[in-house]
């Protein structure tokens, strides 16, 4: 059985959800636990590091768009970084790519909407 590393920490710009690992059925709980735990404003910026994940399912496109609603609900946004190619096939097939903004690291989520918002 393959696991799922969740860390979720506060950033300049709102918070940072780093996934490392297989993101399925049996872990996305964790990653909506760590979502439900996270605050944001008005504002700001939820970033979900993409860069260690290994295996993403339907219940992992289903956490994102989770992700997605909770942010709009408190008026904030969402960037993916570092999605993994085969990832990234997935989300065009679904259109998470046209709902979602996407950056090839974390800190290049941040510094975009540090040069946006300010």
């Amino acid at each position: 059985m393959t696991g799922l590393t969740v860390t979720a920490r506060g950033i300049d710009s709102g918070a940072l959800l780093e996934l490392a690992g297989h993101l399925d059925h049996r872990t996305a709980p964790e990653v909506r636990a760590a979502l439900a735990d996270i605050t944001l404003t008005a504002g700001q910026q939820l970033i979900i590091d993409l860069s260690d994940l290994t295996f993403c399912d339907s219940s992992g496109i289903a956490t994102f768009v989770a992700a997605r609603n909770r942010a709009l609900a408190a008026d904030a946004a969402v960037a993916l970084a570092a999605v993994p190619a085969r990832v990234t096939r997935v989300f065009r097939l679904v259109g998470l790519d046209q709902v979602m903004a996407t950056y090839p690291t974390a800190q290049a989520a941040a510094e975009d909407w540090t040069r946006t918002t300010h």
